[in-house]
């Protein structure tokens, strides 16, 4: 059996290797059009930051090993231009002979990956971008006499470079179209990641674009130069669906390319695999677009076990996801908030602020969770977590826990391993599993810190419990401050009418709450408290409507 295979990274490369293992007969050719084959690519902004010293150490495999190891023909420098489906050929060329030739195929799997999404700016040439091992060497040689710099995009990749660049001691300048970084999160928790940013030396520019690329500037919607001796143009990336456009196969209406669950395109001998093709979202079943490595490793994997006659199917995908900020952890799994908004779909909205390990333990670091549940069937939707330590973790567990099919409350049950060190004897994922049980079954009532405004203008009274202390430094306005510990000889105190009890970030407003509802009173918590509503109204337009 011929297996072309066209793409030597992520998707393409666990194929080749899967196959090989399966299958010692088969003739399995790979097709790169860079230089390079099995590199680190999630390490390659790393490596421009001088965080990889050594840049050897990014590339995983050579052609040369991959030989001597799998038996594989693998051809770097080398563009597949062409597949012919009649003949059942691939047309490749060889770019620095200039030479062409034909090579037959029982099966091709393309894994193309995304390209760089450039968009139509004067100048925007001089803007460099970061998909391969070349564009990472354009790079660090471009950063060595830089000074400052402009990142288009305020994206994974955008930040990962913010922050290498001002390892190299560049002023940068993230200038993002939204309103916010990070367009998975939510607007409450990005909050906390812009003002990181800032206070580690990065310029925002954010609701704003870029109009056109200087030789030393750029030039924003607004008419402000900002100065850019290096202009890197991270806006995002699309499928590369040149082949298969060009083939005819069949593509969706989000610009990736259609397979079924066996990864194979309208052309069964032609599968596809990675960050080119449209995925199977796991909440709703409806195609989408997860260009992540663990996908595209993964879904190689088993398209090489389809290529090899194996009873291999695709799984959905959550698009779980992690970058790091600066020390700072950020991650996602399912949907946003905002996203469950525009499709219309109810939920049910928790917030929790707990510490990385039992806060007795040196080291304790705080942290912010949000856990997203279908109000009727306590499924869970989504969760995201910023923290400097433990973050990726629980983001981990309650992905696992969604891919099981666990409800948001038997998270409350889960046994995790515990010491002072590692974690506390109540995990942060076991409170949002105790948040959602009292939500589900009425034992508490919640609101949320974008409702709060209308909950106020509808005439509720809104309660402060946390200490003088923590009122004097900051305080939402219009609130009346009943500490906790002082609340039931003062409940005649209150006005009449509905309450909002908060706190500092919602434990002691559900105390406070279960106290006012025993006295009658009808009250709600301020889910995730004040920590929460500051977060989310530093936004410029945060509002969350339903």
């Amino acid at each position: 059996m011929d297996h072309i295979i066209i793409g030597g990274v992520a998707g393409g490369m666990s194929a080749a290797t899967r196959l090989r293992r399966l299958d010692e007969d088969a003739h399995i050719t790979v097709i790169e059009r860079s230089g390079h084959v099995s590199f680190a690519n999630c390490g390659l902004p790393y490596h421009v930051g001088g965080v990889i010293e050594d840049r050897a150490s990014l590339l995983l495999q050579t052609p040369a090993s991959l030989g001597r190891r799998f038996g594989l023909d693998v051809r770097v420098g080398t563009e597949a231009v062409r597949i012919d489906r009649e003949r059942r050929v691939v047309v490749v060329h060889e770019l620095a002979t200039g030479t062409v030739s034909e090579l037959p195929y029982d099966h091709v799997l393309l894994a193309p990956g995304a390209r760089p999404v450039r968009p139509p700016i004067p100048g925007i040439e001089r803007a460099l971008s970061l998909r391969d091992v070349e564009d990472t060497d354009a790079l660090v040689a471009a950063s060595r006499p830089a000074r400052t710099a402009a990142i288009i995009g305020g994206g994974f990749i955008g930040l990962e470079l913010a922050e290498n660049l001002t390892r190299r001691e560049i002023a940068v300048t993230v200038v993002e179209a939204a309103d916010q970084v990070m367009a998975p999160l939510d607007p409450e928790m990005v909050g906390p990641v812009h003002d990181h940013l800032r206070a580690s030396g990065v310029t925002l520019r954010l609701g704003t674009s870029v109009t056109s690329i200087g030789p030393d500037a750029v030039t924003l919607r607004s008419g402000e130069q900002v100065d850019a001796d290096l202009v890197v143009s991270a806006v995002g990336v699309r499928p590369d669906t040149r082949l298969a456009d060009d083939a005819g196969l069949e593509t969706g209406r989000l610009g990736g390319i259609l397979v079924d669950s066996r990864f194979r395109t309208s052309d069964p001998r032609i599968l596809a695999v990675g960050d080119a093709v449209e995925k199977r979202d796991a909440l709703d079943g409806e195609q989408v677009l997860v260009p992540l490595a663990n996908t595209a490793n993964r879904q190689g994997r088993m398209a090489a076990d389809v290529m090899a006659g194996l009873p291999a199917h695709d799984r959905p995908v959550l698009g779980t996801a992690i970058v790091g900020v600066f020390g700072l952890q950020v991650a996602t799994t399912g949907w946003s908030e905002k996203r469950l908004v525009a499709a219309g779909r109810p939920h049910r909205v928790i917030h929790t602020h707990p510490a990385s390990h039992a806060t007795y333990y040196p080291g304790a670091e705080g942290m912010s969770l949000k856990l997203l549940v279908d109000p009727d069937t306590d499924a869970i939707l989504g969760a995201q977590g910023v923290g400097r330590d433990g973050v990726d973790k629980r983001i981990d567990v309650i992905a696992t826990a969604i891919a099981g099919g666990l409800t948001a409350s038997t998270l409350a049950d889960l046994e995790l391993a515990y010491a002072p060190q590692f974690a506390s004897a109540k995990d942060p994922v076991n409170m949002l599993g105790y948040v959602a049980d009292n939500l589900r079954t009425g034992v508490t009532r919640s609101i949320q810190w974008h409702e709060l405004a209308n909950a106020l203008a509808g005439g509720a009274v809104l309660v402060d419990v946390r200490t003088q202390r923590e009122h004097d430094e900051g305080a939402i306005p219009g609130a009346l401050l009943v500490p906790v510990d002082e609340l039931r000889r003062r409940l005649d105190e209150i006005p009449p009418g509905p309450v909002v009890v908060h706190c500092a970030v919602g434990q002691r407003g559900h105390t406070a709450a279960q106290v006012l509802a025993h006295a009658g009173r009808e009250v709600r918590n301020l889910d995730g408290g004040y920590r929460t509503w500051l977060a989310g109204t530093s936004i410029r337009e945060p509002a969350l409507t339903r």
